[in-house]
């Protein structure tokens, strides 16, 4: 019996090729041996493992109860199947994750909020929402505004990673000093603050894991929760990778601005970039040129040349099981389905 894994993520989909099986004749029901047969592999699948608990900003959670643990299979089933999203995932967060654990840290901010910025944007810095919410943090244009972010049409700080996420702590903290409960403070994220005060009061509870909110709300928690188990260790669920393949952070100075700049092509020509390459690092520019904001100075990005082609063999890894090789057993079954 030879054994082909298909590429997967969170199972590992065999095709079970039988050199000999056992068929049942329809006839007298005698049981015959030497046809040959093909489990057709698309059929064959391995549910992923559910995890006895799960820790979230130092709260462990019992995966014990009948509905928790069932919400949160729904999410693992579906994460692991978004094969794309969560190759994407991962190589992103080896490039901000240093950036957003930093910033976490400083603001008093639970590391474990990182994973809310995973599941509203992919950490893809350029997402927009059909409701217009922008960036990494997924800010709508009034609550940026009232953050105090710039937004206007030639610079937008939803954009700018550092300057969103302590937006978004900010906000979390608020959230944490009216609920009392960081789980709370993230549903609050989604579904707003006054609606799960509201919930507080009707239900009794402050409790998110003994709540009922929308099916929407509901789900947003336990979307946290795996993208944290996922990341946390990727193989959990069958996903690998090298060190290649993995995006890197990109090193910059600053260059502070308080002037207009008429021609952002020109200034990055002046650094011996393109235009591209000076707009990747800062995304909060969107136009082709700068107008000066009075009283509001400007950090600009700008990438070092020489950090621009690194070879694999220099490309950090923020964590070490981002790349882990795939088990020998693994690769030697996959060898032998090739032969």
């Amino acid at each position: 019996m030879r054994f082909k894994i298909l590429a997967g993520g969170a199972t590992l989909a065999i095709a079970l090729l039988c050199s000999q099986c056992m068929i049942a004749d329809n006839n007298d029901n005698d049981i015959k041996s030497g046809a040959a047969c093909a489990v057709d592999p698309s059929q064959i699948y391995i549910a992923p493992s559910i995890p006895q608990n799960i820790e979230f900003c130092g709260e462990k959670l019992e995966l014990k109860n009948y509905y928790m643990r069932e919400r949160f299979d729904r999410e693992l089933l579906s994460f692991s199947y978004f094969h794309s999203s969560i190759f994407l995932m991962i190589k992103r967060a080896n490039r901000y994750f240093p950036i957003l654990e930093k910033i976490l840290k400083e603001e008093g901010i639970p590391d474990d909020f990182k994973y809310l910025a995973v599941i509203e944007s992919c950490l893809d810095q350029r997402a927009l929402s059909p409701t217009k919410a922008a960036g990494i943090w997924q800010i709508m244009e009034q609550t940026g505004k009232e953050a105090g972010l710039v937004i206007t049409p030639d610079v937008d700080e939803r954009y700018n990673l550092e300057k969103a996420t302590r937006a978004a702590c900010r906000h979390l903290k608020a959230s944490y000093d009216a609920t009392g409960s960081w789980t709370l403070a993230a549903a609050s994220y989604n579904t707003g603050r006054a609606r799960v005060m509201r919930q507080i009061e009707a239900q009794q509870t402050r409790n998110f894991f003994d709540m009922q909110f929308s099916e929407e709300t509901n789900r947003y928690v336990y979307r946290i929760l795996l993208a944290k188990y996922v990341l946390e260790d990727p193989s959990r669920v069958g996903f690998y990778l090298t060190q290649n393949e993995l995006y890197f952070p990109v090193e910059t100075f600053a260059v502070q601005v308080d002037t207009a700049i008429p021609n952002l092509t020109e200034f990055a020509k002046s650094y011996g970039l393109t235009l591209q390459i000076l707009k990747d690092s800062n995304a909060w520019m969107r136009d082709n040129s700068l107008k000066k904001h009075p009283g509001k100075t400007f950090t600009i990005n700008v990438p070092k040349k020489e950090c621009i082609n690194l070879p694999p063999s220099q490309l950090p890894v923020h964590n070490q099981k981002w790349i882990q090789c795939v088990p020998a057993h693994l690769q030697n079954v996959s060898t032998k389905a090739t032969k």
